[in-house]
């Protein structure tokens, strides 16, 4: 969706466009909305065997209600604007963004979402901010997804504490407990505040100031490892290198920091200011979203000497191709 709303070189004519990708996943994603618990919803995953399949979670109604969101911004399509709403609305009658516009993490459907996780993720409240800055602006300044952009904004304040405008993951940074994923998460908050200064602009110098003063933060964290430009996630200890590191750890360092560069280029486009992607409405509609996995059985003998041959292939041809190098 963000290559089609820059006019990133689109792809090959014979290749799937990215305005037509994007509509595939959202297809696939809407004949998925499930209505036998809850009202509706996304469920967290798709195969009953995954653990989560009974869980319904933000980050899933919340990509989805943004992609539904710009989609209707970019094409015009009424259709998405509805679903976009569907999404909002439902979020909001079981409380997953409640009254002060906090966005928890989800429920389980097995209690018809009566109770509610409430952890907060950075990435969860970001998601929903750029989807319901692109209804505010495709709504030509509705009052009501204002008056939700605005919350939202006040919602996200929890994650930047002590009035110091630094972005701290409060679920995990404070005690180390951040997995993989979740030192990321604040990429993925910074990137999607920062693009709704575009399509929201009265929320444009809150933003920034929170951007500006993270991304000073942050950078001051990129100076760990043997090599001195390991980023930490702790950037609320300015200098002092809270002594992680990893991509995630990256990437959140680097969305904050180029979030500053948004005054300097446009808006995202729609097909009619001069995006170029070309779309497919019914992309994906084909695809079975029960499909079945394919379930091998167990191995025979014949497989496992099969295997043991091309395991031995590989590590002489490894090794044949080391040594060439060094050579």
């Amino acid at each position: 969706m963000s290559a089609a709303e820059v006019n990133f070189p689109n792809p090959p004519p014979n290749q799937p466009q990215w305005l037509a990708l994007a509509q595939a996943v959202f297809n696939t994603q809407a004949a998925r909305w499930n209505t036998e618990t809850c009202g509706g919803g996304l469920k967290w995953q798709i195969f009953a065997f995954n653990n989560g399949y009974n869980y319904k979670n933000a980050i899933s109604n919340g990509c989805f209600f943004n992609l539904a969101a710009r989609l209707a911004k970019y094409t015009g399509n009424q259709t998405y604007a509805e679903w976009a709403e569907r999404a909002w609305d439902w979020t909001r009658s079981i409380n997953m963004i409640d009254e002060n516009y906090y966005v928890y993490d989800g429920s389980d459907n097995n209690l018809n979402c009566s109770q509610l996780n409430h952890i907060q993720w950075s990435y969860n409240a970001g998601t929903f901010l750029l989807g319901a800055a692109n209804m505010y602006n495709i709504s030509n300044g509705s009052p009501v997804w204002r008056e939700r952009v605005e919350g939202l904004m006040r919602g996200v304040e929890i994650f930047f504490p002590d009035g110091r405008n630094v972005a701290v993951e409060v679920a995990c940074e404070n005690n180390f407990q951040c997995n993989v994923d979740q030192h990321s998460f604040k990429a993925y908050m910074a990137r999607w505040m920062t693009a709704s200064t575009k399509l929201a602009p009265f929320i444009h110098d809150n933003v920034m100031a929170k951007m500006s003063a993270s991304a000073a933060a942050a950078a001051l964290q990129c100076a760990g490892g043997a090599n001195g430009r390991w980023c930490g996630l702790r950037w609320q200890d300015g200098p002092k290198w809270d002594g992680t590191q990893g991509v995630g750890q990256q990437m959140a360092a680097l969305e904050a920091i180029q979030a500053n560069l948004i005054d300097l280029v446009a808006g995202p486009l729609t097909n009619a200011t001069g995006g170029t992607s070309t779309g497919d409405p019914a992309a994906g509609s084909d695809i079975k979203n029960t499909v079945t996995p394919t379930v091998f059985g167990p191995n025979t003998r014949r497989d496992k000497i099969g295997a043991g041959v091309v395991t031995g292939i590989l590590i002489v041809s490894l090794f044949g191709m080391v040594g060439f190098m060094i050579s």
